[in-house]
């Protein structure tokens, strides 16, 4: 089962495009090397749960690269300030 705070965390990030931790973000760009590097002991415990959330849960526009996470975090910001400007 994923950690209910790393879900609140990826689910925030996808939904708002809230910027994540060097944990998550390694972990949304696939460098899995560098989460697990940066993994808490109970978020390195779930990571099979995590990456599974990430795959079957999240869109595949918002994860693959630290690009793709820019790009997303980027994308949502603007679609943020269009909405308070209107």
């Amino acid at each position: 089962m994923i950690p209910e705070l790393t879900k609140q965390c990826i689910d925030a990030y996808v939904k708002d495009g809230v910027p994540l931790g060097d944990f998550l973000t390694a972990v949304m760009a696939n460098d899995l090397m560098e989460a697990f590097g940066r993994a808490d002991e109970n978020n390195r415990y779930h990571m099979f749960d995590i990456i599974c959330y990430v795959y079957n849960r999240c869109p595949s526009l918002c994860h693959g690269s630290y690009e793709i996470v820019d790009e997303w975090i980027k994308r949502k910001r603007e679609g943020r300030e269009k909405d308070i400007q209107e």
